[in-house]
This record gives structure tokens, sequence and C-alpha cells, in this order.
């Protein structure tokens, strides 16, 4: 079977593409699941990379699990023994948002058609969310009578809010695209033409700026989701510390004061 992800590097910008259109790019396998930790630990550790675009073929984001997998317990889902399947969990799936939402490197999710179940929490692991009009979004487990294994529990509340996260998840509702942009799941809809476009376009302005900076702030971000703000000020100025002695910033002040433009390091 072909590769479930398909990466692409264009200047500081890595587009994985989630690349089983016949299946709406459904995850199905452990392999699926160890593609995606893989390139998050190519991706983080790679200085060059600025931005990463996740996004699916064929008119879809991500449906989801593989239910036919799931019927068989041969996929990441069900296993022969409730040990079995918490194992299973945790060895597949789980480790996605580990690996994604802690990537330091900014991430923009560009979603056209459904973006359903784990597909909707995987656009959640993001830090923007970009729609074609077509876009439907739901987190769709308690239709098939299960709960989030993915993380979705803690990820979509942090995006919309706890009272339109419980009522997705308790209603499994499907959202258009204008609904997920009237709820701040997503930042901006736009048509099927422009959606790769404009998300690179986002992309590369972000890889523009100085590659640690970004990181570095990102991940400030991700700490204050969760930590104390006397903790997170004393980590902000441990970051800024460093930041202070880099190179591009030392570029960045130059080039304002000498009003041109700055060139910064690719890594």
């Amino acid at each position: 079977m072909a590769n479930f992800l398909k990466i692409e590097r264009d200047n500081g910008v890595v587009t994985l593409t989630m690349n089983r259109p016949e299946e709406k790019n459904a995850l199905a396998s452990v392999d699926d699941c160890d593609q995606f930790v893989a390139a998050c630990e190519d991706i983080g550790n790679d200085p060059s990379v600025g931005a990463v675009i996740i996004t699916g073929a064929g008119g879809a984001f991500c449906s989801g699990g593989n239910l036919k997998a799931m019927k068989a317990r041969t996929g990441i889902g069900p296993s022969t023994t409730p040990i079995k399947t918490r194992n299973n969990y945790k060895r597949t799936i789980q480790r996605i948002p580990l690996a994604l939402y802690d990537l330091e490197v900014p991430t923009i999710a560009a979603i056209d058609g459904p973006a359903v179940g784990a597909g909707l929490d995987i656009a959640c692991m993001c830090d923007i969310r970009i729609a074609s009009d077509r876009a439907k979004f739901a987190e769709s487990f308690v239709k098939m009578g299960i709960v989030p294994g993915d993380g979705g529990a803690w990820l979509l509340q942090r995006v919309v809010g706890i009272s339109k996260a419980s009522e997705m998840s308790f209603t499994g509702d499907m959202l258009s695209a204008e609904e997920a942009l009237a709820a701040q799941l997503v930042s901006r809809v736009v048509s099927p033409e422009e959606l790769l476009p404009q998300a690179h376009a986002l992309a590369s302005r972000i890889a523009g700026n100085p590659r640690q900076a970004v990181r570095l702030t990102k991940r400030l971000i991700r700490e204050a989701q969760h930590t104390r703000l006397d903790t997170l000020l004393e980590m902000s100025a441990a970051f800024q510390a460093l930041a202070h002695e880099t190179d591009d910033h030392h570029e960045a002040v130059d080039a304002f004061l000498e009003k041109r433009k700055p060139a910064f390091n690719k890594e």
C-alpha cells in the first residue's frame, strides 16, 4: 500500500497531505500513525522548516478512523480484549496528538471536504485552520457509540470553548464551513481553488520570520494554555534571553534602523 502521507517541501514550508482519497483519507493502520509521528520528528529536528501545512487529497481532509478496519478489529481501534484495545490506542492514534500538538513549528490545517471524528481532532491539533466553503466538521464519535479516543475531549474545547465543544461532542452534529467560522473553529473560509494557495501564502509569511523566534513563540503559546502567569513570565524571560543573542535579532534591528529588508537565516 502507498504511503498514507505525501510529504512536499518548498522554501521552508512542509506540506503533509493525507493521501488515501478513495477512503476519504481515513486512518487505518499502525503505519499511518507511525508516518505522522515520524514526519513530526523529522520536521522538529530540521531547523530549516518554518511552517507546516496539513491537508487531505481528493476533496476530503480526513474522515477519521477506518470503520471497516474497526469492525474487523484489525486497525487502530478495538482489538481482541479491552486491555489490548487500550494499548492499541496508546501505541497508534494517541501518538499523533502528542507529536503534532507539541511540534514547535507552526502548523496550518487546510481543510477541504469532511473533517470528522479523528479528522476534526487532527485539525484541532494544528495552530491555524483554514477551510474551503465545502468543508464539513463533526465530533462524530458518539454517533458510532464510542468516545473521542485521540484527545478530542481535550483539544476541541480549547478551540471553540467548552459549551460549543460539549454540543458538538454530545450530538455529533455536522457543522458547515460557515458554522465552523462562526464557532471560531476555523479562521477563514475560502473557495476550494483558493484553499491551498492561501494556506501556502500564510505559511510563507510565517516561514519568512526568524525561525527560532517563531518556534519559541509557539512554545510559549502552548505552555500558556496550562501554566500560571508567573511561571510563563519566567519562561518568557528565559526565552527572550536566548532570542536577544541570535543573529536574526541583530539583523532585524539593524535592518529596521537602516530602513532595509532583513536577511534572516534559513535555519
